[in-house]
């Protein structure tokens, strides 16, 4: 079965979709309708805009949300596929993506960090051509444009200006130039939206922007339920740790520069998550590309195939639990 999933072929886009509908059917079924948040008022002009063409069909909202996840799940793959990050080419970065979003229902409802993920994906995108460009001040401030977007949605998202830095060091050797152009890139988004503002003598929102919370959300199942998905995830980055040791020691200079950014943007996300407003119940969705990106490789360790095999079914009971739990 996890056979269907490493293929390179066109048709794996179809399965993936049938999975997704499988994986999401529950989450159709009871679909719900977005809430503004008190501060986050890019997101909520999104949800007024959006409004004037869903109106109040939750099931559109739901549905919506589900093609982003499956879109991104493609645009993941495709990241993987064109910076080399395996060995092979495979679908198993979209499958373990599609999995990890529906570990927990709130993620596939339409939500902020949805929209932050995109942001966050293509900076990194753009981050890992640094190296191989004729036109690096372009792809610089490119890059830092979205990661500062990403702060305009959610204030904790400055965080991830480490990880600009960290691509700027690791990619690029040192430009006074290049490192203005980041600089400029980063302040362009607060600049203009805070000219926006101005204009439209919205101001004040500026001042309900900065949030910072602890997000431990009261909205769970059961203790036995929090202990049971750390547990699932902690072994199925361990295996992903595990294998990528063996994957990346054989690679060239470039990748393995790619999977240290990869492994700093999942550690600043985490931290990112642990510090946002537990109103954002979906915060933890931030993680999930950089964590299913180091999962994929315990799905494609090659020279112990009974692991890898071993992994995948562990992830489908380990899915099957977190559906059953919220049903």
């Amino acid at each position: 079965m996890l056979s269907l999933f490493r293929n390179n072929s066109p048709f794996t886009v179809i399965i993936l979709f049938i999975f997704t509908l499988l994986v999401k059917f529950q989450v159709l079924l009871h679909p719900v309708m977005p809430v503004p948040v008190e501060g986050h008022f890019m997101y909520n002009y999104i949800i007024k805009a959006l409004y004037f063409i869903f109106r109040q069909g939750a099931f559109a909202y739901t549905m919506l949300a589900i093609v982003i996840i499956f879109i991104q799940a493609l645009y993941l793959k495709s990241i993987a596929t064109r910076h080399k990050l395996f060995p092979r080419y495979t679908y198993i970065p979209a499958f373990v993506y599609l999995l990890l979003t529906s570990i927990y229902p709130p993620f596939n409802s339409f939500n902020e960090t949805l929209l932050v993920n995109w942001l966050l994906l293509g900076a990194v995108d753009i981050m890992f051509d640094f190296t191989q460009t004729s036109q690096p001040r372009k792809l610089i401030f490119n890059a830092s444009f979205l990661l500062s977007m990403a702060a305009m949605f959610q204030f904790t998202m400055f965080a991830y200006f480490f990880l600009l830095l960290v691509g700027m060091v690791m990619f690029r050797s040192f430009n006074l130039g290049e490192w203005s152009v980041a600089m400029m890139g980063y302040a362009t988004p607060p600049y203009f939206l805070a000219c926006v503002l101005f204009l439209l003598d919205s101001f004040y929102l500026y001042a309900k922007w900065p949030h910072i919370g602890i997000s431990l959300s009261s909205d769970v199942v059961s203790p036995f339920y929090i202990i049971v998905v750390i547990a699932g995830l902690l072994i199925l980055l361990g295996s992903g740790i595990y294998a990528m040791q063996q994957n990346v020691a054989m690679s060239n200079i470039y990748v393995r520069r790619d999977w240290t950014a990869i492994s700093f943007y999942l550690i600043i996300s985490v931290v990112v998550a642990i510090f946002t407003d537990k109103e954002i119940k979906t915060a933890w969705l931030i993680s999930i590309p950089a964590l299913s990106i180091v999962i994929t490789h315990a799905l494609l360790l090659e020279k112990n195939k009974r692991f890898s095999n071993f992994i995948f079914y562990f992830s489908l009971v380990f899915l099957v639990f977190c559906l059953r739990a919220h049903k």
